[in-house]
């Protein structure tokens, strides 16, 4: 068996016993244990009590973070004419119809979000199991489906984030980075949450938070308390 790093055991031992904390306890036991040579992301995990093969037990949705990620943000834009313009001038990495349609289908994936004007949908559904698999298919629910391209690409840009609950009823996302200040990743934390519970579908029976996990992009994970991270 493979010994542990230095650094890993350190991480280990510092969370080791650590279960249910506040959202403050966890931001500041994950802040301290991110100490990787890159700028780590801070990530959160919600397990919820959903069944995500039943329509009416989907959770999506999308929530501005107060604080930003703290990541560059790439994105892809169907668009003509005025509107095409309009997607540039609001800082869209890629813009396209036709031509950016066949750039993906060859594989060219290369942009974190992708909006679309309405009259594109034709075009951008024939990309359905491209971006659809990826979280990537322009969906009027999240607003990525728009005639306002510049206010979805600023949103975007501004540390817009989306969810969907995946197989097993997990969303997750990254709700900031290690070098934030402790306060501006616990307000993050806490508006996610927020918006996930708001975002409970008329389906879901039961216990709708079973779990809620902090991590790093390097280090071990820590469970919050529910009931307090939702009530803060």
């Amino acid at each position: 068996m493979a010994k542990l790093g230095k650094r890993t055991r350190a991480a280990r031992e510092a969370f080791a016993g650590k279960t249910n904390l506040s959202v403050e306890d966890a931001v500041a036991l994950v802040k301290a244990n991110a100490n990787s040579k890159f700028d780590e992301t801070v990530e959160i995990a919600v397990n919820l009590g959903v069944d995500t093969r039943h329509a009416d037990q989907m959770v999506r949705g999308v929530i501005g973070l107060p604080n930003g990620t703290g990541k560059t943000m790439r994105v892809a834009v169907f668009a003509r004419g005025p509107k095409a313009d309009e997607a540039q001038a609001a800082g869209a990495d890629i813009v396209g119809a036709e031509d950016l349609m066949e750039s993906i289908q060859a594989g060219n994936i290369e942009f974190d979000r992708c909006i679309a004007t309405p009259d594109m949908m034709p075009i951008v559904g024939r990309l359905g199991k491209i971006l659809g698999p990826r979280n990537l298919m322009p969906n009027p629910k999240v607003g990525t489906v728009t005639m306002d391209v510049k206010a979805a690409v600023e949103a975007a840009k501004g540390g817009e984030v989306q969810f969907k609950a995946e197989k097993g009823g997990v969303v997750h996302a990254g709700v900031g980075k290690a070098s934030f200040d402790e306060a501006k990743l616990v307000e993050n934390v806490r508006a996610f949450i927020s918006a996930v519970s708001k975002a409970k579908p008329s389906g879901a029976k039961g216990t709708y938070m079973k779990k809620i996990a902090l991590s790093s992009t390097m280090g071990p994970g820590v469970t919050l308390d529910v009931e307090g991270a939702v009530t803060e």
